[in-house]
Order: structure tokens, then C-alpha cells, then sequence
């Protein structure tokens, strides 16, 4: 095998560490992805840096967490990545999909970018054209958004679930898959290939092809319940996102305060459909790849950028610190090369692949990340798992009710932090791991809660410290 091997980076977006059969979900239909996990090595206590797209991607592929990078929110400037370490070091940088940088279309290091973004954009660079935009556009159809949605009769109560109506092959993650494999079948490999895949689904709006949300709809899915005393138990802030995200309806999902079973289990199921269909199309990837003869000097990574509560906890979409939001599924598969069947425990950053990738790619690391490298972990070298994780996210167009919340992480306990206010969350997860009773105001855990914010206080004084020459290095 070459020193340098081709990298496959697959990213989804928003979904849940709970979507892969291989991982102890019996329910999902994912037997590309369940290949992957039994013949590579997984991180079970992945977590992001932040609740929402950019900021985890920044932090994913600089190496820094969000107050370093000033990436705190969707469409705040994204223009520097490791990315460009791989291109020195002679591989061919290529993305196909979604990285939501901004703008969208900033290079990163990479010589190649077809760009896919948001199925639903709003807020950001709304009438940015990219390539899904251009071939619906050709081929002569109006793209399923939020103005049509809208005047469905049931808008209101779908919770974001819609049949995709147009050809199969334009569905966005039918359409990035094929591009992916299109790109590798039409392009010669001269050297080294670094390839991020990015689907945009499971976002929402919720949008299978209807035969894929078939079985699903027919299955008994797991529903986290929720209490009156859980929704009064929780921060202002949360309270009044719940309130935002009924009034609003961001990427066309209009959060019922109150849903039924059968709306929560029909979301539920056009979700998980839309897995499926990434699945598949992660199957043709790999299929392209053995074809011409690459895949034997591939490594294949596969993670998601944050999930979705799809009402569990009351809320819609991220935008919380829920393990729901911030804990993702992190696969390294390369038989041979990488351990097959590897399930590793301890606690790391999602960002900790990207110095990890740097040394399976012969480039330097850069000095002072704040990323830590898990390829010894990889290769069961000895490895210091992190004893707690962070992750920050800054008031938004959605995130109304505070200034800036912040989690920190522990095997047992969660905190979460909100600027200046008195509310909070701390969770003890070792006998609440669904983190529905809010221990926060419990003079029983005080001593938690000073501690864990006590720990929060020193990592973001030292991040200060240890990061202020970042900007110089990377803007």
C-alpha cells in the first residue's frame, strides 16, 4: 500500500448517532454503513463543537473549537481549512456536496468544489445557485422548497415530512452520490486523492423517495417520551426556541408544541427513509471505488455534522446540547489497514480525525490545534482519551433566547451554560441518559455543578491562551 492513501470523507448532515443497525439499532436499513462499522474501527463517544452546521464544520476541518475559529453560527466567514495541508503534500482535494463554508463557494484547499447546499435555503445565501440548483433548473423543474410547501393543506402538521415528487436521480442525495461516482469513474488518478463527500440529507425538510419510507412507516420506532415536567423543567431559552420554531418555520418544518404519535412516528420514518437512501448511495461509492481499482489504497471516514431532536425533548431540529445533537457516529474503515470490528469508548472531539488524517497523509500538523489526533487509537497504540468535551453556539436567527450557550461533557455529567443568565442544565447520565431531569437547580448536585463549571472556566481561559496567535496562522 502507498504511503499517501486516497481519502474518502463522507459527511452527512444532521444525523443521528442512533441510525446505523451496526451500532445497536435494529430498526434502521443501513447495510453499506453496517459494513463499514464491522470492518472498521468506530468512535461510540463522539462529540461536535457546536449545535449547528458551520460552526461544527469549521471546528471539523480547522482543528480549533468555535470561539477560536469565530465561526459561531451558520453563514459567519469560513474561508481557511487543513484541507489546503493535504494539497502541499500532493493530493488531489476535491468536494463534492455539501461543506458549508462561507461563501459557499470558497476554495478550503481544494482544487475541484461541486457544491450542494441547504435543500432549504432562507436565511444565508438564498439565491445562490449551486450545482442541484443548475440540473433541476435544466432539466426543466422548480425545486421542492419552503414558497410551495407552504400551500399544502397539511403544512402545518407534516413536522417537516414531505414525498419527494420529482425524478428519483434529482432527489439531492441521489443527485451527490452520483456526482461523487461520476467524478471518480470520469477522472484519472494521478495522485493521491483526498475526496469530501457531503449528502445535505437527513436535513429537512424530510423528503424520501416515498418506496424508501415504506417499511419504516410499518415499524415500531422508538419515540423518547415527553413529560410536562420535563418542557417546565427546562431554561428559558429553550423554552422560547421551542415557541420560535412553532412560529417559524426553518427549512420548512413547523414544530407542533403538542404532536401526536402518529405525526411524531411519520417524521420519524421519512427521517430514517432519507438515511436508507444515503446508505444506498454510500453502497455505489464504495462499488465505484473497487471498480477502478482504488478502494484496495483507500481509507473511508464516515460522520455526520450534528443531529436532530425530531421532537424528543420537545424541540425541533439542533440548536440544543442534547446527546441527540452532539454525539455522531465517527467510522475509519480501510481493511488491512485499519482494525476491523473496533469499538473505541473513550471520549473525543469530532475534530480530533483531522490531525489524524494529516499523519495518514504524510502532511504536518499544525502546531497549537486544539484537535488531538485519535489515530493511535486507530491502530490500538496507546491513546489518552479526553476526560471532558465542549461545544458552544452563539444567538442566531433561531436561537433567540440567549447570547451564547456552552456544554461541557464528562462520561457522567453534562453541563449547560448560558451567558449571563441563571438557568442552566446538568444532567447526571449515568442514571438519567435520556437527560430529561434537570438537576440544575438541585441543591443535592451543587458540588457538580460548581465543578463542572469551574472545568468550564479554565478550558476556555487556556483555549485563550494557548490559541492567540490562531488568527495570524489562519485568516
Amino acid at each position: 500500500m502507498s504511503d499517501q492513501p486516497n481519502i474518502i470523507f463522507i459527511i452527512t448532515d444532521q444525523q443521528r448517532f442512533d441510525t446505523i443497525n451496526a451500532l445497536g439499532f435494529p430498526y434502521m436499513e443501513t447495510p453499506n454503513l453496517d459494513r463499514l462499522v464491522n470492518e472498521g474501527t468506530t468512535f461510540t463517544n463522539c462529540f461536535i463543537t457546536a449545535a449547528s452546521c458551520a460552526p461544527a464544520r469549521a471546528s471539523l476541518f480547522t482543528g480549533y473549537y468555535p470561539h477560536t475559529t469565530g465561526v459561531l453560527k451558520n453563514a459567519d466567514l469560513w474561508r481557511r481549512s487543513w484541507i489546503e495541508k493535504l494539497a502541499q503534500v500532493g493530493y488531489r482535494c476535491v468536494n463534492v456536496g455539501k461543506m458549508h463554508s462561507y461563501p459557499y463557494d470558497t476554495p478550503l484547499g481544494f482544487h475541484e468544489r461541486f457544491v450542494v447546499e441547504n435543500k432549504d435555503r432562507y436565511l444565508e445565501e438564498r439565491f445562490y445557485f449551486d450545482e442541484w440548483d443548475k440540473a433541476l433548473q435544466i432539466r426543466g423543474h422548480v425545486k421542492q422548497q419552503r414558497e410551495l410547501y407552504r400551500k399544502r393543506d397539511d403544512y402545518r402538521d407534516a413536522l417537516g415530512a414531505f414525498d419527494w415528487e420529482l425524478p428519483e436521480d434529482l432527489h439531492s442525495d441521489m443527485f451527490v452520490g452520483d456526482m461523487a461516482c461520476w467524478w471518480l469513474e470520469s477522472k484519472p488518478l494521478t495522485q493521491p486523492l483526498f475526496l469530501e463527500i457531503g449528502f445535505p440529507g437527513p436535513h429537512p425538510p424530510y423528503d424520501p423517495i416515498p418506496r424508501y419510507a415504506e417499511s419504516y412507516l410499518k415499524k415500531d420506532l422508538p419515540l423518547l417520551e415527553v413529560t410536562q415536567e420535563e418542557l417546565a423543567g427546562q431554561p428559558e431559552p429553550f423554552k422560547e426556541l421551542r415557541t420560535h420554531n412553532q412560529e417559524v418555520d426553518h427549512d420548512s418544518v413547523v414544530l407542533e408544541l403538542n404532536p401526536t404519535e402518529e405525526q411524531r412516528h411519520r417524521q420519524r420514518a421519512y427521517y430514517l427513509a432519507n438515511v436508507t437512501m444515503i446508505d444506498e448511495k454510500v453502497g455505489k461509492i464504495l462499488n465505484t471505488l473497487d471498480k477502478k481499482g482504488y478502494l484496495e489504497n483507500s481509507i473511508v471516514i464516515f460522520t455526520s455534522d450534528h443531529g436532530d431532536c425530531l421532537t424528543d425533548h420537545g424541540h425541533s431540529q439542533k440548536w440544543t446540547m442534547y446527546d441527540t445533537i452532539t454525539k455522531m457516529p465517527l467510522v475509519v474503515w480501510s481493511p488491512g489497514r485499519i482494525p476491523a470490528g473496533q469499538k473505541i469508548e473513550g471520549l473525543c472531539q469530532q475534530m480530533d480525525i483531522g490531525p489524524a488524517i494529516l499523519e495518514l497523509a504524510g502532511a504536518e500538523v499544525p502546531a497549537g490545534l486544539e484537535a488531538r489526533s485519535i489515530r493511535p487509537a486507530m491502530f490500538q497504540e496507546e491513546w489518552q482519551e479526553r476526560e471532558y468535551v465542549f461545544a458552544e453556539q452563539a444567538q442566531d436567527g433561531i436561537l433567540t433566547g440567549t447570547q451564547f450557550m456552552t456544554m461541557v461533557r464528562s462520561k457522567d455529567w453534562k453541563l449547560v451554560h448560558f451567558l449571563d443568565e441563571p438557568w442552566g442544565q446538568l444532567f447526571d447520565l449515568k442514571n438519567d441518559p435520556t437527560e430529561v431531569r434537570n438537576l440544575w437547580d438541585d441543591e443535592n448536585f451543587i458540588d457538580q455543578k460548581r465543578e463542572l463549571l469551574g472545568v468550564l472556566r479554565e478550558w476556555r481561559i487556556r483555549s485563550g491562551y494557548e490559541t492567540s496567535d490562531w488568527s495570524a496562522q489562519w485568516r
